[in-house]
């Protein structure tokens, strides 16, 4: 579920030219889903979509688009920026469902084990008998 603290992530989505009439096709499509934001671009076959991570991820969208029968402008530089993208995404997400650390919370709790187990003050291993001795 998201939450108000939670960013969004946008991308676009390029298409492929061919199939003729998919990006209306993916637009409707795209908008029917809960918590998604999509609007058509300026540019042809481009859409800007947003979403929360903690929702969808662009690899499963673009994988649930290719199934669907949608292609994808495919070029060297989309390819790279892709897995680039989602690699950065699936990092977010582990992110964002790991627990903080309790450091920051309990930062007097922390520092008083830490300073009972740390050797301080006047302690000195040196047997009783001997440090008396004169």
């Amino acid at each position: 579920m998201a939450r108000a603290d939670d960013p969004l992530t946008e991308h676009d989505l390029f298409f492929a030219e061919e199939p003729a009439g998919q990006l209306e096709r993916a637009f409707a499509l795209l908008s029917g889903l809960e918590k998604m934001r999509v609007e058509k671009s300026a540019e042809p076959n481009r859409l800007h979509i947003s979403y929360s991570l903690r929702d969808y991820s662009l690899e499963g969208l673009e994988s649930a688009l290719k199934k669907a029968g949608f292609c994808f402008k495919e070029n060297l530089l989309n390819k790279l920026s892709k897995q680039l993208i989602f690699y950065c995404e699936e990092v977010q997400y582990h992110n964002l469902n790991t627990p903080e650390h309790l450091t920051k919370s309990n930062t007097p709790v922390v520092f008083a084990k830490l300073y009972e187990n740390h050797p301080h003050g006047d302690h000195d291993d040196t047997p009783k008998e001997l440090r008396e001795y004169k």
